[in-house]
């Protein structure tokens, strides 16, 4: 590591406002899978920290919402869990944080934009709060999500609803049964893959394109929705 990446990340500490016991963590989580060492089989990026993240953020906010909307069920609470986990508003809260300037990738892949990709973003905040929480445990990861949030929870009183759901809702209500979606292809290397879905209802087709299924799989049914009749 460099002296000006060292200052970065130390930079970058100061302002998620955690000092790390272990650095190591903060530094694997940090790490995208395309500068890993291919020796220790990409043990060393930030993918483990990402599936261990991913399940401490879902806790930390349901629980959160539980105490914000005590008076909402079930179904209106993972809704909303299901946007403010979302990989837009992982990537959101990545750029206020300045995470892309320190997120490790190889010099060919940084000029590319992979550090700007959602999914890449995202997926380094849910590897910081792995790492965050293996280090500290879940009270510190616990106060980054509810500082870096709360403007997102408190956006809107109501409920949200995916571009999916809005889908679906619209042809179950019209006795259309449910929406159909295809695979249409998928291009680009591994970690940046590009695919392409179709979605099928009420005999109407509509394409999407995400650097995941279910984000072109959103694309598609916003897609379709936008060209509905009655709008």
């Amino acid at each position: 590591m460099t002296g000006g990446e060292a200052s970065a990340l130390a930079d970058f500490a100061r302002r998620l406002g955690y000092d790390f016991a272990r650095p190591e963590w903060l530094s694997q989580a940090l790490t995208h899978r395309s500068a890993a060492d291919p020796r220790r089989s990409q043990l060393d990026s930030n993918e483990r920290l990402e599936f261990l993240g991913d399940r401490v953020l879902a806790l930390v906010m349901a629980e959160w919402l539980s105490e914000r909307f005590p008076e909402e069920r079930e179904g209106d609470l993972g809704k909303r869990l299901g946007m403010l986990v979302a990989r837009d508003t992982l990537a959101k809260v990545a750029d206020r944080l300045g995470l892309a300037a320190v997120l490790r990738v190889p010099a060919s892949e940084g000029r590319a934009g992979l550090r700007e990709r959602a999914n890449v973003l995202a997926d380094a905040v849910e590897a910081l709060l792995g790492a965050i929480y293996l280090d500290g445990g879940l009270a510190p990861a616990r106060e980054l999500v509810r500082r870096e949030w709360e403007a997102l929870v408190g956006a809107d009183l109501r409920p949200p609803m995916s571009a999916k759901s809005r889908l679906q809702e619209w042809t179950l209500g019209r006795g259309l049964g449910l929406p159909d979606y295809r695979l249409v292809s998928t291009t680009g290397p591994a970690h940046q893959p590009v695919f392409v879905v179709a979605v099928t209802a009420a005999g109407r087709e509509a394409e999407g394109m995400g650097d995941s299924k279910r984000a072109a799989e959103q694309m598609a049914a916003e897609a379709w929705l936008a060209g509905r009749p009655g709008r």
